[in-house]
């Protein structure tokens, strides 16, 4: 079986690329370089050379801030591409798990959000994601989409390793307290986007995952703080002190039980992941 995925050199495709070796499959890791989503024209002539069996859609424009002044880009690669991915992937008996992410929604929950609440996205970047969710949907009723939240991993760039940075070159640190949410190990969602692929049990639909924990990003940089062995004054700041180009959501706590009982998925612990990526960090410091 052939496992074409997208986004090969992001945070989760390495984290899939690192475990891949443990199944018996033909991988194949693409990224920007190799097959360009926002290269329309060529997504089609891309597959019908390679002819996955699965696709796992990785890819996607993630600079949230760039996509408000920046829409065609962002809605290119998060939306139309996959619109053309999933035309394919359901024409060619291709099976496809496309990542998507919490900013399809808009925050304002009290409680962890389930897969049917209505989508609401408050910025483009969460506006472009939905827009490929549903494309995706409507093209390939036979996909299964992961919508996860606050990814981090030792491969890339994201805010664990960019607290880490800091922490190691400042004397002052100013977090938002005021946005809520559950960090998530991409390596863990690359264990749980195998064990569905290796699962004799494909279920299609709209999945969420994250690890499990209930943080604010002043918290999580705590934690970050703590675990590393870091003694820097962090200051709790509010999101209306802190300009960020797009607006965030408030609140993004997934509600993860339809996957856990779906395909007997186990959740992890958010501080027991932190602290598993934290000494990878250091062993290669």
């Amino acid at each position: 079986m052939k496992i074409l995925v997208t986004g090969g050199k992001g945070q989760l495709g390495c984290e899939i690329n690192k475990l891949s070796s443990n199944y018996n499959f033909n991988w194949l890791f693409s990224d920007s370089d190799m097959f360009d989503l926002s290269d329309l024209k060529n997504i089609n002539i891309f597959l019908d050379k390679y002819i996955p069996d699965i696709i796992v859609n990785c890819a996607a424009y993630t600079a949230v801030d760039n996509a408000e002044v920046d829409f065609e880009n962002a809605n290119t690669i998060n939306h139309k591409a996959v619109e053309l991915i999933a035309k394919w992937s359901y024409n060619n008996n291709c099976k496809l798990i496309h990542i998507s992410t919490d900013y399809v929604y808009d925050g304002t929950s009290l409680i962890p959000v389930k897969e049917d609440i209505q989508a609401n996205p408050v910025n483009n970047y969460g506006k472009t994601k939905l827009f490929g969710d549903l494309a995706c949907l409507k093209n390939n009723p036979s996909s299964i989409i992961i919508r996860t939240a606050w990814l981090y991993s030792s491969f890339g760039n994201n805010f664990v390793k960019q607290m880490i940075n800091l922490m190691k070159s400042k004397s002052e640190l100013n977090v938002i307290n005021d946005q809520v949410g559950s960090p998530t190990f991409a390596a863990d969602l690359a264990e749980v986007i195998l064990r569905i692929i290796n699962a004799n049990n494909w279920k299609p639909g709209i999945y969420h995952y994250t690890n499990f924990g209930n943080v604010s990003w002043f918290d999580f940089a705590n934690d970050i703080k703590s675990i590393f062995g870091f003694d820097i004054p962090i200051v709790a700041v509010s999101t209306s002190e802190y300009f960020q180009q797009a607006k965030r959501s408030k609140y993004s706590l997934l509600d993860n039980s339809k996957i856990k009982n779906t395909f007997d998925i186990n959740q992890m612990n958010y501080l027991d992941s932190l602290r598993m990526c934290i000494k990878i960090l250091q062993n290669e410091s």
